[in-house]
């Protein structure tokens, strides 16, 4: 690997078209993340499919998918921030992402992500190695005790609301989830396009739908005003350092979301770190968590995420020195056209009708549903979503929902 970093440095050619590639995938990466409801795996298993009928060296390709999946990891929070704003009698229940929005710090919260993004990646690189030896050491236990672990993750998420009714809905919302998730997760349906199986739909009509039903009664998107970060400098580096090394367990352990990390880090991190930390975290967490699978992938030899099941189809080699040059090139790219990007994209659709957007988009969930399910997959999005609004109107966190992934490895283990 130390040869090939080498050439690299030696051949500019060579060079040029590592660049090259990076570029493609962080393009390919901006037009996925910008897509709602398409998820960074469904993109990743669509990228599998083609990447062998793609001309060029696996090394690029692995570097362009690797890219891609980087950059999605950016650009998908301005969707999620400018999408499915619901009217300001929700805003307790509303995501932290849209709270900002509605109080008119949109582009703040675009900056927050970006900047957890960004540092995600210039953590978990150097932190990597380390980190992969530290997680190898316990994960033999891990791996022998995780449903024992998840229903502890499960039982904490519960407890950890703030209400007798969040844990209530908590765990109805769990066990609706967790039902839903043994009854489909295994289901093999004939589709369009074979691009990640059931959980386009699950995914999709649990957590997109609901917040845009409630969008579509809502007043739309209020003027933006102000991009300065208001949070303390040291709060924000630190809770982007514990997402970021809370990537890591996501990386490891399957079932173990996002969201679910990022609730965990804003219990250790100090400070009131509200809506804010949670982006920053939440973040983190979800680029940290492509680059520590890349080192799982390398370590315990199985693909974590879509993008390493990419990585397996394309038979790319596992050329670290390489591999983490152009994620470091993705990660500065995604830095800038996540904010370029974001501040446009909220201020195009504050001009529009916000129901109709709400309705239009809606609709491209069913048809993305359709596309990677068939017709079974319009029927699962529709009992997804009426899970999904359960904890919101029983006001409790929507991330109990992963209980889609977490119940069935319980029952499993």
């Amino acid at each position: 690997m130390v040869v090939l970093a080498l050439e690299f440095v030696a051949d500019p050619w060579l060079t040029v078209q590592l660049l090259a590639w990076v570029l493609v995938g962080a393009l390919l990466g901006s037009i996925s993340g910008l897509i709602p409801g398409l998820h960074a795996n469904n993109f990743a298993l669509l990228l599998a499919g083609i990447a062998v009928s793609i001309p060029g060296p696996p090394l690029f390709v692995g570097c362009a998918m690797l890219a891609a999946g980087v950059v999605h990891t950016f650009v998908n929070a301005v969707p999620a921030m400018a999408l499915g704003v619901p009217d300001a009698e929700m805003a307790v229940t509303a995501l932290p992402g849209h709270r900002m929005v509605m109080e008119g710090r949109g582009f703040e919260a675009i900056r927050l992500s970006a900047v957890g993004s960004l540092l995600a990646v210039l953590v978990a690189v150097p932190l990597a190695i380390p980190v992969t030896w530290g997680v190898m050491a316990v994960y033999p236990t891990l791996r022998d005790n995780l449903a024992l672990v998840l229903a502890m993750v499960a039982v904490a998420l519960i407890a950890s609301e703030y209400s007798w009714r969040g844990r209530f809905g908590g765990a109805l919302s769990f066990v609706l989830a967790a039902g839903l998730g043994v009854l489909t997760l295994d289901i093999s349906p004939e589709a369009p396009l074979d691009a990640g199986g059931m959980l386009a739909p699950l995914f999709a009509g649990l957590f997109g739908a609901p917040v845009l039903i409630d969008a579509i009664f809502g007043s739309g998107i209020p003027p933006q005003h102000g991009d300065e970060l208001r949070m303390r400098r040291g709060l924000l580096v630190a809770t982007a350092i514990a997402g970021s090394l809370a990537g890591a367990v996501v990386g490891y352990i399957p079932g173990i979301s996002a969201a679910i990390a990022a609730v965990a880090v804003l219990v250790l991190v100090p400070g009131d770190a509200g809506d804010r930390g949670y982006i920053v975290a939440t973040s983190g967490v979800d680029t940290a968590n492509t680059i520590f699978a890349l080192f799982a992938m390398v370590a315990i030899g199985q693909p974590r995420t879509g993008v390493m099941v990419a990585f397996e189809s394309a038979d790319v080699p596992l050329e670290l020195p390489v591999l983490i040059g152009g994620v470091l090139l993705a990660g500065a790219l995604g830095f800038v056209l996540v904010i370029v990007l974001g501040d446009a994209y909220l201020e195009l659709v504050g001009e529009l009708t916000y129901w109709k957007i709400s309705a239009a988009v809606l609709g491209l969930l069913l048809v993305l549903s359709y596309l990677f399910t068939g017709p079974i997959g319009i029927v699962v999005f529709v009992v997804a979503a009426a899970i999904g609004m359960v904890p919101v109107r029983l006001q409790a966190r929507r991330v109990h929902l992963m209980g889609v992934l977490i119940g069935p490895l319980i029952l499993a283990g």
